[in-house]
């Protein structure tokens, strides 16, 4: 895995192989995180990685949060209740020198409470497939006020979603197995 671009393009991130099956790591390939990048800024949502406070949920290694800062978000809070994931998150930030732009909170993206700051603009959501973590991961964050009103959401998952009250679908894409969906924070 490496950075696709930006600041840090090229840069290679700590991986996990073909995942972490027993930790729940399944890493977003770079083919499809490259897709979903250029799909972010190169069409109608114009550009919300820019300046952005990102929310990565059920972040694993941390490649979205920390492809989003390379592009030039202004901060982003990583989120994983993981042993694995967290000591990969803490190697990617160190080795790319993210430190002052990046959190890691290690708590269950469902259970996330009430946000300790100001609101994320970019939410990225890629939890294990097929257990219904999304739903409830997406609901706590809104309920906890981590999703700022106009928001945009990239969930990851393999099947149909049902996105909680707030978010309304804006587009869809499918790669392989994996399907991401775009929505708005109204």
């Amino acid at each position: 895995m490496r950075i696709i671009a930006g600041d840090w393009r090229g840069r290679v991130l700590a991986s996990v192989g073909k995942g972490d099956a027993g930790a729940h790591l399944r890493p977003t390939t770079d083919r499809v995180r490259e897709s979903l990048f250029s799909m972010l800024v190169g069409g109608r949502f114009g550009d919300p990685i820019t300046g952005a406070r990102v929310l990565d949920l059920f972040a694993g290694t941390g490649a979205l949060g920390l492809e989003a800062l390379s592009r030039g978000a202004a901060e982003a809070v990583f989120v994983d209740d993981g042993r694995v994931a967290q000591k990969l998150i803490r190697e990617n930030i160190a080795t790319l020198g993210a430190g002052t732009r990046a959190t890691l909170i290690g708590r269950n993206a469902t259970r996330l409470g009430a946000c300790p700051g100001e609101a994320h603009s970019l939410v990225f959501c890629d939890p294990p497939y097929g257990k219904g973590l999304g739903e409830k991961a997406l609901g706590a964050a809104l309920a906890g006020g981590w999703i700022s009103s106009g928001a945009l959401v990239v969930w990851e998952e393999s099947a149909d979603v049902s996105p909680p009250e707030g978010l309304v679908p804006l587009d869809e894409r499918r790669y392989g197995d994996s399907v991401i969906y775009i929505l708005g924070a109204s």
